[in-house]
């Protein structure tokens, strides 16, 4: 669920980015109660995001838009297929024309590349999540994105889970005077989550008792290898140079979760035009 006040401040930072004081195209060519008929048109095969998103820019930019949405958020699309029709006044409908696509592209675009993702580990245990590799500022749009196209979120932010990335167990000392130090401040709603990198790291993080043990940047026979060591006693997450082409076969190691920064940080934008009725 998206806060309207979240999504509305969002909104507005990037109309004021797009528009100082005047649309000097727009503003200076057309006359005031100017309408037009629009539609969005999908460009490519996907998974729609941001419909409501993209509907509220125009409410915000100037009003006078009805939007009618064809699709709704999480429906899979075809080239060629109309998302939403709009009506109304131009000037608003040409001011909010790039802020709208900009979010409805780049939140269909993170939709689609996640449902891909899923639709390669169907039939394995494996979950596909998201990261922190976000961009400032839209976090929240693009981990809501992740889950309309059908996969789960990692921690939200470094208040919601504790995780001892190589970083922290290399500056403190070793996996078990970390983990320890952890448990004696953390709440016991705080599940620890740590990252190894060979199988005597696992074995450590086992040893223990962590919930959540990250294999970063593993082989699949290294992967399935922890798996077997494993044996249900805690989540195995894995992480690292994984894409489409090799996701499913870290799938079938057996391991419970697939966690892809690719999937927010670098993802191909959903191509959808905005087209007007001559």
């Amino acid at each position: 669920m998206l806060l309207q006040s979240y999504v509305d401040g969002l909104i507005c930072t990037a109309l004021e980015e797009d528009i100082h004081f005047v649309d000097v195209t727009t503003d200076y060519l057309l006359p005031d109660g100017h309408t037009s008929s629009a539609y969005y048109l999908a460009k490519a095969d996907g998974v729609v995001c941001g419909m409501e998103i993209a509907a509220r820019v125009f409410e915000l930019v100037g009003g006078g838009v009805t939007f009618d949405a064809k699709v709704r958020d999480g429906d899979a699309v075809k080239k060629g297929d109309i998302l939403a029709t709009m009506q109304g006044d131009t000037k608003t409908l040409l001011k909010g024309e790039r802020t709208a696509l900009n979010l409805l592209q780049h939140l269909s675009g993170i939709a689609t590349a996640t449902a891909r993702c899923v639709a390669l580990v169907q039939g394995t245990r494996a979950q596909i999540t998201d990261t922190r590799k976000t961009l400032p500022g839209l976090r929240r749009l693009q981990k809501y994105a992740v889950t309309v196209g059908g996969g789960k979120n990692h921690r939200y932010n470094l208040s919601e889970g504790a995780m001892l990335k190589d970083n922290h167990i290399d500056v403190y000392g070793g996996i078990a005077p970390a983990v320890e130090a952890l448990r004696k401040k953390v709440g016991h709603m705080t599940k620890i989550e740590v990252e190894v990198r060979n199988m005597a790291e696992l074995q450590e993080a086992l040893d223990a008792k962590c919930e959540i043990i990250m294999l970063d940047n593993m082989s699949c026979e290294e992967m399935a290898e922890a798996v077997r060591i494993t044996d249900g006693r805690a989540l195995l997450e894995a992480s690292g140079n994984i894409t489409e082409e090799n996701i499913a076969q870290v799938a079938a190691t057996g391991v419970d979760i697939i966690s892809l920064g690719a999937l927010t940080h670098s993802v191909k934008c959903f191509d959808i035009s905005m087209r007007f009725d001559k």
